[in-house]
């Protein structure tokens, strides 16, 4: 199993000591870093600023948000940095939610599922560089002809000869339906709250996407990139404290990050089996009561979510995340030395 260097995206200012970060995993031997985006920094622009200074690590997006974009303009900036980074690029999408979509971008989120497969569908037409780009799609028609069209656009393939037409291409998905189409359209998945206790939950949907016919992968060369913390502690009295430490940000996806009526996140704990916990940390999170809902979140959910202990503790349970199919961690580390430590007890 690899690692994956996860930045994440930005808070109120931008992180200090990230290129120190970054050159310590690329030193240690890490396979790749990945930068993220909400509603404030971009993925694409910190993954070149900082991934400009490596020479090894695969360079990834966890996630871009489909709908900040245009399908042809994700595949530009992805041809860009393929090419920039001599073939290092991992384009990683997700659809966001509707909050976010509708809000911030001003897109409609409706058909999730039908929009995704347009945009894959379209960046794979741009890549593989073989004719004019067209879609026929409802989403993404191009050439556009709607509202306000003057009925001149053209159909057209990319002056940059990309420099892979298989670039790899993975989604953040979380249903039953989205991960099956996951798995039939992309190279990989990027799971959010994927744990070894819930792996099995997963697996039926993977499995029906494979199983569908023109599936691009199978499950053998099918990536999955799975985030958590992953800490190393001298004693159970310092787990205790970092897990402690992690239940705001559980409480957050759980009962904050979404409506009341379409929280795709607590939907996830809800699968898990976590429903009547779910529902009363939202209602307490969303009536303002946050530190409440945080101290609801019990001690297991945290420690099956994310990855704390000892040495040894750590390298058991790294092999039980790895014996689920995961074949990166997606870690995220605040200094070089953690980094270092991480390679380390793993080597």
């Amino acid at each position: 199993m690899k690692l994956g260097l996860q930045l994440g995206y930005w808070g109120a200012q931008p992180p200090t000591g990230v290129a120190e970060v970054v050159a310590a995993a690329e030193d240690a031997g890490w396979d790749a870093l990945f930068t993220a985006e909400a509603w404030g920094s971009d993925a694409f622009t910190p993954l070149a600023w900082w991934g400009r200074e490596t020479t090894r690590l695969r360079l990834g997006t966890s996630i871009v948000q489909m709908s900040g974009r245009t399908p042809t303009s994700i595949a530009m900036h992805a041809l860009t940095l393929d090419h920039l980074s001599g073939g290092r690029m991992i384009l990683g999408m997700g659809v966001s939610g509707p909050q976010v979509v509708e809000g911030w971008y001003g897109q409609p989120f409706s058909q999730p599922l039908a929009r995704t497969r347009e945009v894959v569908s379209i960046i794979r037409k741009v890549l593989a560089r073989e004719a004019p780009v067209t879609n026929d799609g409802p989403h993404y028609p191009l050439p556009y002809d709607g509202p306000r069209a003057v009925g001149l656009g053209k159909p057209l393939k990319p002056i940059v000869h990309p420099l892979r037409a298989d670039l790899p291409i993975w989604l953040g998905a979380e249903g039953p339906k989205n991960v099956a189409q996951t798995a039939e359209i992309a190279d990989g998945w990027i799971p959010i709250f994927y744990t070894p206790r819930s792996a099995g939950m997963y697996q039926p949907w993977l499995d029906e996407g494979f199983a569908r016919p023109g599936a691009r992968r199978t499950r053998e060369d099918f990536e999955i990139a799975a985030t958590c913390h992953l800490q190393v502690v001298p004693d159970a009295a310092t787990k205790q404290l970092v897990i402690d430490g992690m239940k705001p940000v559980v409480s957050l996806y759980m009962g904050g990050m979404g409506a009341k009526e379409q929280n795709f996140h607590k939907n996830v704990f809800d699968r898990m089996g976590y429903g009547d916990l779910a529902e009363e940390v939202q209602k307490l999170y969303l009536n303002g009561e946050k530190e409440k809902a945080t101290a609801l979140i019990p001690d297991e959910l945290v420690d099956d979510m994310h990855i704390v202990g000892t040495a040894g503790e750590v390298r058991e349970r790294v092999a039980q995340w790895e014996e689920t199919g995961v074949t990166t961690l997606l870690l995220s580390c605040r200094s070089a030395d953690e980094v270092r430590q991480v390679a380390e007890v793993l080597a």
